[in-house]
C-alpha cells in the first residue's frame, strides 16, 4: 500500500460503491436501492434525507449486513468499513462486526427493546458479547452507559415498559455505544419523540460522538436536524442518491429540482406566504420505477432525455455532485 492509498484509507471509514438491493417476491421485484455511492470519513456526520420509501433504511441495513434474505438480495456493490468488505463476512464474523465496529440506533425504540428483559441485561449482552468481560464488569459498564445517556444507574433492573418513549430511545442509544463503535447508524432517532425530547436526544448524540470520536450516518427527513448536526448531506430519491455535498454547499446552492422542492415545501418565517409549495405527486412505486430519471413525472420542467436516460453524476462545485440532466454536459437545456 502506497502513501496515498494509506492516507485515503485513514480518511474513509465507510465507502459504499454501486450498491443495489432488491426485494424479490412473487408479486414482483422491488428495486429499493439502485447504485448508491457514499463515503463517510472518520469523525464525520453525514445526513441521509428523503421521503419515506426512498431506500434510506435499506441502505443502513445493508451496512449492518442485515438485509432479510429472502426476499431481500444485494444484487451488486461493495461496502467497505476500514477497508473490510462487509458483504463478504460470514454470519459469525458479522455478529462480531455489529456493535463493535458499526452499531445501529433503530427507528422505533418501542420495538427495538425486548419487553421481557431488564434494560441492564440488554446493555450487558452487547458488552459481554464483544468485550469478553465478566458479568460483574459488564454490569458495571452497563450502569456507566446508563449514566452516560442521562438515566440513573439504579434503574438498571427495570423493564422497558417502565420508561417513557424518550428514555427508551436513550437506552437504545446506550446499547449502540456500549462498545464504542467507530460508526453509528442513526435511523430517524427522533421521529417518535416530541420536540423537547428531540432536542435532548440530538444533543446527547452530539456529545457522545465528541466523547467517543465516532462517525455517524444520520437518517432523517428533517432538513433542520441535518443543518444543525451534519457535516455533509446526501439526498435520496427512489433508491438513488440524487445530490450530495457539504451541508453549506447543498443548502445554499441546491442543484436538483427535488432538493429545491424539499426546501420550497418548508415554511419561511421571513416571508408572508399564504400557501406552501408541495412537490406534486408521490414517490414512484419501487416495483415499477419509470424509465430514465425517476423524478421526471414530478419534475416542474422535464426534458425528453429525462424520460429516456438516467442522468450521470455531475460535479457542480468541488465535492458537490448532482444527478440531473440540467447539469449534464452536452444536453440542450430549456431556457
Amino acid at each position: 500500500m502506497n502513501h496515498e492509498e494509506k492516507t485515503m484509507r485513514q480518511e474513509e471509514l465507510l465507502k459504499i460503491r454501486d450498491l443495489k438491493v432488491y426485494y424479490i417476491t412473487s408479486g414482483g421485484t422491488c428495486r429499493a436501492v439502485n447504485g448508491v455511492d457514499l463515503d463517510i470519513h472518520h469523525g464525520e456526520t453525514v445526513g441521509l434525507v428523503g421521503e419515506t420509501g426512498a431506500g434510506k433504511t435499506t441502505t443502513a441495513l445493508s451496512i449492518m449486513n442485515l438485509i432479510p434474505h429472502p426476499p431481500g438480495k444485494i444484487m451488486s456493490g461493495e461496502i467497505l468499513v476500514d477497508g473490510q468488505d462487509v458483504l463478504k463476512l460470514s454470519a459469525s464474523e458479522s455478529r462480531k462486526f455489529r456493535g463493535k465496529k458499526v452499531s445501529m440506533i433503530f427507528q422505533d425504540p418501542m420495538t427495538a427493546l425486548n419487553p421481557v428483559e431488564t434494560v441492564g441485561d440488554q446493555i450487558m449482552e452487547v458488552i459481554q458479547l464483544h468485550d469478553h468481560v465478566s458479568k460483574a464488569e459488564a454490569a458495571a459498564k452497563a450502569k456507566e452507559m446508563l449514566e452516560l445517556v442521562g438515566i440513573p444507574a439504579d434503574r438498571f433492573n427495570e423493564y422497558p415498559h417502565q420508561f417513557s418513549g424518550g428514555m427508551k430511545q436513550r437506552i437504545v442509544i446506550a446499547i449502540s455505544v456500549a462498545c464504542q463503535p467507530e460508526l453509528i447508524l442513526a435511523d430517524e432517532p427522533t421521529t417518535a419523540l416530541d420536540v423537547t425530547i428531540q432536542a435532548q436526544v440530538l444533543s446527547l448524540l452530539g456529545d457522545l460522538k465528541a466523547k467517543l470520536n465516532t462517525s455517524m450516518l444520520l437518517i432523517t427527513h428533517d432538513l433542520g436536524i441535518v443543518a444543525e448536526t451534519c457535516d455533509r448531506v446526501a439526498v435520496m430519491y427512489a433508491g438513488y442518491i440524487i445530490e450530495k455535498g457539504s451541508v453549506k454547499d447543498v443548502y445554499r446552492d441546491m442543484a436538483h429540482p427535488y432538493t429545491i422542492g424539499l426546501f420550497d415545501s418548508i415554511p419561511d418565517l421571513d416571508k408572508d406566504e399564504e400557501r406552501l409549495k408541495p412537490i406534486p405527486g408521490l414517490m414512484p412505486d419501487p416495483a415499477n420505477l419509470p424509465t430514465g430519471c425517476p423524478f421526471w413525472p414530478r419534475c416542474p420542467a422535464p426534458m425528453d432525455i429525462c424520460m429516456r436516460e438516467m442522468p450521470p453524476e455531475t460535479e457542480v462545485s468541488p465535492g458537490h455532485t448532482v444527478r440531473c440532466h440540467l447539469h449534464s454536459e452536452g444536453v440542450l437545456k430549456y431556457e
